[in-house]
């Protein structure tokens, strides 16, 4: 056996080395902590209807390309309904956290398309996939 055979029996056994994948941009950050709020707010919907605070809670459909998203946030952690229950008060922590991230530390990153504030009161519709043209 050649000496040089060895070492690259042992590299294929191991396999390659770990890489690391690319830490979060600022933008997948927003963007996935900002579906994880729309998430979690239309779970609590669901699963606390027995809070009647709920229901008058400022609704959350986040999109992070609406400019007034902002206030949107601002108006949700501002809001006095439900102060006692914790899932309520988990939520707000993460939208506090969302505005932050918008607010000082991602602000040069983001790209608003629009500024239609109704468009926040409503699931965004899901995207459909156009059909292939034939032909």
């Amino acid at each position: 056996m050649t000496p040089w055979l060895f070492p690259l029996l042992l590299l294929l056994l191991v396999g390659p080395p770990a890489v690391r994948p690319a830490p979060p941009t600022c933008y997948s950050r927003m963007l996935g902590l900002s579906r994880e709020i729309t998430g979690d707010f239309q779970s609590l919907q669901a699963t606390e209807p027995s809070e009647p605070c709920v229901r008058y809670l400022p609704r959350l459909f986040l999109d992070i390309h609406n400019y007034c998203v902002l206030a949107k946030l601002r108006d949700f952690v501002a809001s006095p309904q439900c102060w006692k229950v914790a899932q309520v008060d988990i939520l707000k922590d993460k939208v506090r956290k969302l505005y932050t991230i918008m607010n000082s530390f991602c602000r040069r990153d983001l790209v608003f398309l629009s500024d239609d504030c109704s468009a926040l009161e409503y699931p965004m519709p899901a995207t459909t996939v156009l059909p292939e043209r034939q032909g």
